[in-house]
């Protein structure tokens, strides 16, 4: 397998043109000319502003942009820049060592793997991801990449931080809906957190691929890590706007799980990842995610004779296991699960 050049991060320094698997067909390229760049392209919340101010404003970000993020969120700087840099030590490793964690089967707690989905996508994207399981840490640590020899270490400290990050913002986000702030969280019992390791080497053609191509998250939220170099952009009122990294901050999006449980108030809305020509690009998403077996259903609170159920019921296990087989296409895999009403 190590001759093969899998992976996007060995064959980028060798070639001085995309190679044909990466190319995409002309109506379903970036345009990248004509992405918008705005100052504050979404919202930034101070998270040690007054509670109420915050609970409203977050809101307000998830129902009008499904985007928000987050400054004076408590997670040491230390944690952040010892999470980028052995992000960036890991994709250095040489190919045979990355390959222990090679899999392309999702259901691997650990895995390392190229694009999105090998098996069925037609066309390959630009990037290399390392997967990780992280809730209950104890269940999954022993099982993560012994190299660099501090990963475990660093990644785990990580982990537990944004975990109790993500809480707090699922309670605001509850509040925000006029929940009790544990209502999400006894909604769904035991959940689930997982997080990804995106490397985006440079690209000798970025206009004409995707580091990831358009999709709504499938999970509850993401809160997202980035180094200085940009590449995430979100679709607003038909325009793509990128959203240039801002030192200090975390990046947070509405899951389709939390537009189900606000019965279609709050958006989970396309967002994709470009690459360039170049410098290298890491990005850490944190998923947090309902278990398998959770139901995900509408709020009955915000349920009425005039407000009635968008969505049907459905097991998060079901809702995933079709997101995967679709890949990431274009249209929402939410409408699968729209109510017969709605």
């Amino acid at each position: 397998m190590a001759t093969t050049k899998l992976f996007v991060t060995d064959i980028s320094s060798s070639v001085d043109y995309l190679p044909s698997k990466f190319i995409r067909q002309e109506f379903d390229r970036p345009n990248l000319h004509e992405v918008q760049s705005e100052k504050e392209s979404i919202p930034l919340i101070d998270l040690q502003d007054d509670h109420r101010d915050i609970i409203k404003r977050i809101g307000q970000a998830c129902e009008f942009d499904g985007f928000f993020q987050v400054k004076n969120h408590g997670i040491p700087e230390r944690l952040i820049n010892n999470m980028i840099r052995i992000s960036k030590e890991y994709f250095g490793l040489p190919e045979s060592e990355r390959l222990k964690n090679y899999s392309n089967d999702p259901s691997k707690s650990v895995r390392l793997s190229t694009s999105f989905n090998v098996k069925t996508e037609k066309v390959a994207n630009w990037r290399d991801f390392l997967r990780l399981h992280c809730y209950p840490l104890e269940d999954y640590v022993n099982e993560w990449p012994s190299n660099p020899p501090s990963f475990r270490e660093d990644v785990a400290e990580y982990c537990t931080s944004m975990r109790g990050l993500a809480l707090r913002l699922l309670e605001s986000i509850s509040e925000s809906l006029g929940l009790n702030k544990d209502y999400i969280n006894k909604a769904l019992h035991k959940q689930a957190q997982h997080m990804a390791i995106n490397y985006y080497p440079p690209c000798p053609q970025p206009e004409l691929t995707y580091g990831l191509p358009v999709h709504t998250d499938p999970n509850l939220i993401t809160i997202l890590l980035q180094d200085d170099v940009p590449g995430l952009q979100v679709l607003r009122n038909g325009k793509w706007i990128a959203v240039n990294p801002m030192p200090g901050t975390f990046i947070v999006n509405i899951g389709d799980q939390i537009e189900v449980l606000s019965n279609g108030r709050y958006k989970s809305v396309k967002h994709r990842a470009v690459v360039n020509c170049n410098r290298e690009r890491i990005s850490v998403p944190t998923f947090y995610c309902p278990s398998p077996d959770s139901m995900i259903q509408p709020a009955e609170e915000l349920i009425d004779d005039e407000h009635h159920a968008v969505y049907r019921g459905f097991t998060y296990g079901d809702y995933y296991q079709k997101f995967w087989n679709r890949g990431l296409a274009t249209e929402n895999c939410l409408d699968m699960f729209k109510a017969s009403t709605a």
